[in-house]
């Protein structure tokens, strides 16, 4: 998984992204937000840019469970 950043600070705060939420899935999280503001945040519309962002959320959380694990079965090593 590319883990750079695909949008620049000035793109998210020209997006109106929220500090917590500019984190490697933003550039998912700008068009999400441009439909849901479009279609007045209807649930059954956006669903596939919804899908994308919550795909792309799950694999960032696996890589980070990932390294915990790695960086915890490397101190047990140590002992």
């Amino acid at each position: 998984m590319d883990r750079t950043m695909l949008v620049t600070q000035e793109e998210l705060r020209a997006a109106k992204i929220d500090l917590p939420y500019r984190d490697y899935c933003a550039h998912l999280l700008i068009p999400l937000n441009v439909c849901r503001r479009e279609t007045c945040f209807l649930p059954w519309k956006c669903e596939h840019e919804r899908h994308i962002y919550e795909k792309c959320q799950y694999k960032e959380y696996m890589l980070r469970v990932a390294q915990q694990n790695a960086t915890k079965a490397a101190l047990k090593e140590e002992q």
